[in-house]
């Protein structure tokens, strides 16, 4: 008869994202296996990739790429990437971060109007995550950083969702037949 003790080891990971949208997929990819592979909640994994997706979204928008040079004066850059970061702390906190190079404005929530068609990722990370910030470094970089859930293994993980979706429905318009989610979703098939 053999005693066989299982320890979980803290899951983590970084990985450099290319500026723009062709990156964000593999990324989502990428952290939903590991935090599967780790014993993550299935519902704490949907949050913290759904969390991944619109940080890089607005990254990819709002920041420059890290270690970028101008392209031919204009507004676009030559290369560069963003940074994407998480990591089960010991306590059991799930914390995603996104590094860029900056950008014009600072990362703040919006309120946009019903027919906008974007503006509204840092409100549904204020929604679904226990916190998040903004980080700044001597380099100029740009941290957002999230705490997703407290205890990536609390079995009430699902219901503080369903209440989160609920209070996020209650107040959407009743059409959102113009909402593409395809991207958003397209690696939970």
């Amino acid at each position: 008869m053999a005693l066989v003790v299982a320890q979980e080891v803290p899951t983590s990971s970084c990985m450099a994202v290319p500026h723009g949208p062709a990156g964000v997929g593999d990324a989502r990819r990428r952290m939903r296996a590991q935090l599967r592979g780790g014993g993550v909640a299935e519902s704490v994994v949907d949050d913290a990739v759904l969390i991944l997706s619109e940080l890089l979204s607005n990254a990819c928008k709002h920041g420059r790429p890290l270690g970028a040079t101008r392209a031919g004066g204009g507004d676009g850059y030559d290369g560069g990437d963003v940074r994407a970061a998480w990591r089960v702390d010991t306590g059991g906190r799930l914390i995603v971060e996104v590094t860029d190079g900056g950008g014009p404005t600072r990362p703040a929530p919006a309120t946009p109007s019903v027919t906008a068609h974007g503006g509204r990722g840092l409100a549904i990370i204020t929604a679904l995550a226990d916190d998040w910030g903004v980080r700044d470094d001597v380099r100029g970089e740009v941290t957002v950083w999230v705490v997703v859930h407290g205890d990536v293994h609390d079995p009430d993980a699902r219901c503080r969702r369903d209440h989160v979706t609920a209070a996020l429905t209650a107040s959407a318009p009743p059409d959102l037949s113009g909402l593409d989610l395809t991207e958003a979703f397209e690696d939970m098939a």
